[in-house]
């Protein structure tokens, strides 16, 4: 990114300091006029040296040597994780079961990898018609009581002690069992080689440990040891058999407090577990079946338990928190390859392409064919066209008309585009990259909003104009939010009512402003051709068609992009429908600005007809074909939910484009550099009551009690908070004439910074967090965030050059693309809803 504002600033820095000392006169004795020499000088010399420096920057450091940058450590990345997971031992199966840190008191991070937390009816489909075997003693059958929890968590602990304990679960046929057997010996023993004799009572899932009793038994003598790890042999041959057809699972001994045992249990030293969870695994880590793990050694839930064991009431058995990290390790290594939770990256495989991602990728791989004999050719013509901002009325115009597009470009793009789309791929759905929880502290929301705003306000240069909500405070105003909402996601903040209901208001903002720029567009520039509404409808879900395909999501699923698509459908139709009035024919007569507040009245009757009744709301949306852009696994709840809660922003906006140019036709506002937008008494006014405003939502958010009970109030109260902003921004005439280019540059790029985190600067689907560099959270997202800015801005290329492409300005041409992608979409919804259909699809 280039920017001129540190350069900008630094050239004015001697006129200021002139300025400066002139009005101080006075006010200190003079300093002798070599001093004062030798300091203007070294001053100049140091600003000149500085300039230069960054001058120098500027030039190498572009956009371009950014992303040669960027690709390079992605390939760099790819090498080392390769390499990690080859030489380094394990996959994340093995790291769930060895190792793991807490994430404040209570959320369990496995290394490199997502802990999915199941509930009842997920638990159930997964044991569905299985046997699970707990077998040890009693600190097995507390892991054995948290276990049944999951699957039904009214379940009490009224098991008899020191006997066996049955579960099962009627409807899904689910059977845990615990078999008390305190002691690695041939008692536990015979019990293994019962269950391989007799087939038919065989459990899928065997989870043992012992070693307690061995100690407390025999006062933790080395002959006891000894005896120990000859017994453990016998059994592990029964435990590989076992492991042929099913999981088997050693526990690790966890650690005791022991200053809190009883006298009966003093022997029962953290260095006497220590020397038999060394035998444990020198004697089971060896067991392999072809390649296949045969005892999994459970080492992670003792290292949960070093951090809580001081919580133990009698310092042998775990707190309940513990024993629910052990519970739902278990169930994650027995469960994530079967349901495939999306927060669950922990023992998932890499997932089958399904015909669309073939036909995807072979096409992908077609252009990057014919690209490279294009090239082969010599057909180099291609100048990539400045893009316009279709949230704006305003478009960037080129010093000199730019080359049409020559026949490699559009397959140079998609050869681009291709690799993005892999390296998502890579990020989100195969196995390659680590991931982690969330986990929201304050510092970790506030700190780096501290940092984007230093950077944002010392990045200021002059605006080109000083009208209201001009198209460089625009970018401004969509950058800084943007990053705020990438902040906010990434720290996982909506778990703090109040930031939620404050980041609520930027995605209401969003929406305003999708109101004010498309009918200000409409109103100035009364386009309503079909190749303009093309080439909206393009920029904005172009990337968000490619990842519904590519990382196989449905369209709904990127809520925002379908919110703004359809609020601008329904901003055309209102503004495009008779009577069509411009300001232009407004201008002749008041009786039109009359006619243009009764469209917007009608949409508003819209709005609440749709508002007032949920389920006419979701009966008119899930009319098939409508209902596959709205639908999310199988309903359009989540649609009802997004619209509803923004629903009058977008007519707010509108209003305030209205309202606004009229009273900017009529010159009662003052625009002028350096000019306060209304007189001073009004503007006065109105400053205090936008500063009131905003001090009196922040003090209402943090009184919200549930995110459902402030849901409630926010499409009401949202708009004055977007118009005390606008207001505060506005009226001061010289915060009119600056902007910050550090925001506005990400402003320009808003849309795909938005979309592009799902998949690779959050990861799970947003769920969790990408982690390129493991063990440096601060390098990591360093790296990331760069790596992701780059992707980011690429793409807004990308689709620019295939949008001058895609969406050509001759109307026929344009009717016939739309009926072939009519006739494509709809082939392929019939095929996708026949799969659907047919029984056992």
């Amino acid at each position: 990114m280039r920017s001129s504002a540190l350069q900008l600033v630094v050239m004015e820095a001697p006129e200021e300091a002139s300025l400066a000392a002139e009005q101080t006169d006075g006010a200190a004795p003079p300093l002798p006029d070599h001093t004062t020499a030798c300091c203007h000088g070294a001053a100049k010399m140091a600003i000149l040296a500085y300039s230069l420096g960054k001058r120098e920057i500027n030039h190498h450091f572009t956009i371009r040597n950014a992303k040669l940058i960027s690709f390079v450590l992605v390939v760099l990345l790819l090498v080392f994780h390769g390499v990690l997971r080859h030489y380094g031992g394990g996959d994340s199966c093995e790291w769930l079961l060895s190792t793991g840190r807490y994430l404040g008191e209570n959320v369990w991070q496995p290394y490199g990898c997502m802990m999915h937390k199941y509930k009842s009816t997920e638990a159930k489909t997964c044991l569905s018609e299985k046997r699970v075997a707990f077998v040890g003693d009693s600190r097995i059958r507390q892991l054995f009581y948290s276990f049944v929890k999951v699957i039904e968590p009214d379940r009490r602990e009224d098991g008899n002690k020191h006997e066996d304990i049955s579960f099962e679960e009627v409807e899904s046929s689910v059977k845990v069992d615990f078999l008390w057997c305190p002691e690695a010996n041939n008692s536990m023993k015979e019990r293994l080689a019962s269950w391989i004799q007799e087939t038919s009572a065989k459990p899928d899932v065997v989870i043992l440990g012992a070693a307690t009793w061995s100690i407390k038994l025999h006062g933790g003598s080395s002959e006891t040891l000894q005896q120990y790890k000859v017994n453990l042999t016998a059994i592990a041959v029964h435990l590989e058999r076992l492991a042929e057809h099913g999981e088997v699972y050693w526990i690790l001994q966890d650690p005791v407090n022991e200053e809190a045992l009883s006298e009966n249990r003093k022997m029962i030293t953290n260095q006497q577990l220590e020397l038999y969870n060394e035998v444990a695994v020198s004697v089971l880590n060896g067991t392999k079946h072809n390649g296949r793990s045969g005892v999994k050694l459970v080492a992670a839930s003792r290292q949960a338990a070093l951090e809580t064991i001081t919580q133990s009431e009698d310092g042998l058995h775990l707190p309940e928190s513990t024993r629910k990290v052990g519970a739902m390790l278990l169930m994650n290594s027995v469960c994530n390859k079967l349901l495939r939770p999306i927060d669950g990256s922990c023992c998932q495989t890499l997932p089958p392409l399904n015909f669309l991602q073939k036909l995807t990728a072979c096409f992908f791989l077609g252009s990057a064919v014919i690209f490279a004999v294009l090239h082969v050719l010599g057909n180099n013509r291609h100048r990539r066209p400045v893009p316009a901002d279709v949230e704006s009325l305003e478009e960037k115009k080129p010093a000199t008309a730019a080359v049409p597009l020559g026949p490699k470009a559009p397959f140079q793009a998609l050869c681009r585009m291709g690799v993005i789309m892999s390296y998502f791929y890579l990020c989100d759905r195969a196995d390659v990259f680590m991931k982690e929880h969330k986990f929201y502290t304050h510092s970790a929301f506030f700190i780096p909003l501290i940092y984007i705003f230093v950077l944002g306000v010392f990045y200021s240069e002059n605006s080109k104009e000083t009208k209201l909500l001009n198209r460089e405070q625009t970018d401004e105003w969509k950058g800084w939010m943007q990053l705020v909402i990438l902040i906010y996601h990434i720290s996982g903040a909506s778990a703090f009512v109040p930031v939620y209901m404050h980041v609520r208001v930027l995605v209401a903002a969003y929406l305003f402003q999708t109101g004010y720029g498309h009918f200000s567009f409409f109103w100035l520039k009364g386009d309503f051709g079909l190749y303009r509404v093309c080439q909206v409808l393009f920029r904005l879900n172009f990337l968000v068609l490619v990842l519904c395909v590519v990382m196989d999501r449905p369209y709904q699923f990127y809520y925002f992009v379908p919110l703004v698509t359809f609020w601008f459908v329904i901003i055309y139709g209102t503004m495009a429908l008779w009577p069509q009035i411009l300001q232009k024919k407004a201008n002749s007569s008041g009786m039109w600005h009359l006619a243009v507040l009764a469209k917007l009245l009608g949409l508003l009757l819209f709005i609440c007809l749709f508002a007032f009744s949920q389920e006419f709301f979701e009966s008119v949306f899930s009319v098939w074909p409508v209902s596959k852009l709205f639908e999310l696994n199988g309903s359009v709840h989540e649609w009802w939910f997004r619209w509803k809660l923004d629903r009058f922003a977008v007519i707010h906006g509108m209003l305030f484009a209205f309202i606004y140019l009229v009273l900017q036709k009529r010159q009662v506002l003052s625009e002028s550099k350096g000019e306060l937008l209304l007189p001073p008494k009004i503007s006065n006014l109105l400053l205090s009551l936008s500063i009131f405003s905003f001090v009196t939502y922040s003090i209402w958010a943090s009184n919200c009690k549930t995110k459902t009970e402030c849901n409630e109030m926010h499409p009401y109260i949202s708009v004055v908070q977007i118009l005390a902003f606008i207001l505060i921004r506005n009226i001061p005439g010289y915060a009119r004439s600056i902007y910050s280019s550090f925001f506005a540059w990400f402003g320009k790029i808003s849309l795909e910074l938005f979309i592009c985190q799902y998949h690779i600067w959050l990861a799970a689907d947003t769920k969790g967090v990408l982690v390129l560099i493991p063990g440096n959270p601060s390098l990591n997202i360093i790296v990331s965030t760069f790596i992701f800015v780059c992707v980011a801005h690429e793409v807004s290329l990308i689709t620019n050059d295939l949008a001058q492409v895609v969406i050509p300005k001759d109307v026929m041409a344009l009717l016939r693309r739309l009926g072939f992608v009519g006739v494509l979409s709809l082939t392929v919804l019939l095929l996708t809803r026949g799969n659907q259909l047919t029984p056992g699809a």
